[in-house]
């Protein structure tokens, strides 16, 4: 690999050459008009993070419009309740910086924000993110410093909106049978038929 790999920004520049315009005309310091329907359109987002024990991304998903735009500058992203590892959260704490990557079902584009992130735990803020009854346990409140739309080469290459590239999932290993491998104690077949139960309480 000697001599086969880019160790500079020189060397990435000069073997790239110079982005097409338009991708520099498209990011803005706020959040526009424009993007703003784009992300109350999609109900789901990816977060990426960052910490002292490494990176983290992170999806979460609710009603398109679950994700708040305050203000131009401001997004607010009900943390609803999961594995309780809390990884992103802990990067938060420590790392306020933040990736989000925003999908639509059908729709090739994706938006991006990059921001920094702060944890709400105030009652009304967290109280209005009511879903089914249940209240989360904090609003992640991100502060945008750059958002563009991204162009939709990678999901038209992927055809990730194709049904006839859809899998199916009895053709892959279960979340039972993942775990079981790992852990001899775990008993595949019932961890799986108790899961549709388990999900249905804890999906909120």
């Amino acid at each position: 690999m000697a001599g086969l790999t880019i160790d500079s920004i020189e060397q990435l520049d000069a073997w790239y050459g110079a982005p097409v315009p338009t991708s520099i005309t498209k990011e803005l310091d706020h959040v526009s008009e424009h993007y703003r329907q784009f992300i109350e359109a999609a109900p789901f987002v990816v977060i990426a993070t960052s910490g002292p024990e490494g990176l983290d991304c992170s999806p979460r998903g609710d009603p398109a419009g679950f994700v708040r735009v305050v203000d131009e500058r401001t997004l607010m992203i009900p943390d609803r309740r999961g594995n309780n590892r809390v990884d992103s959260l802990s990067n938060i704490v420590r790392d306020p910086r933040v990736g989000l990557l925003f999908l639509i079902p059908g729709v090739n584009e994706t938006m991006r924000v990059n921001g920094r992130a702060v944890l709400s735990i105030d009652p009304e803020l967290c109280a209005s993110f009511t879903m089914q009854g249940k209240v989360p346990r904090c609003v992640i409140v991100v502060t945008v410093e750059a958002a563009y739309s991204q162009c939709p080469k990678a999901l038209v290459r992927s055809k990730l909106w194709d049904p006839a590239q859809f899998v199916d999932a009895a053709a892959l290993p279960s979340a039972g049978q993942r775990l079981a491998a790992l852990d001899r104690e775990v008993d595949a077949a019932a961890y799986d038929a108790a899961y549709p139960a388990r999900l249905a309480e804890t999906i909120y």
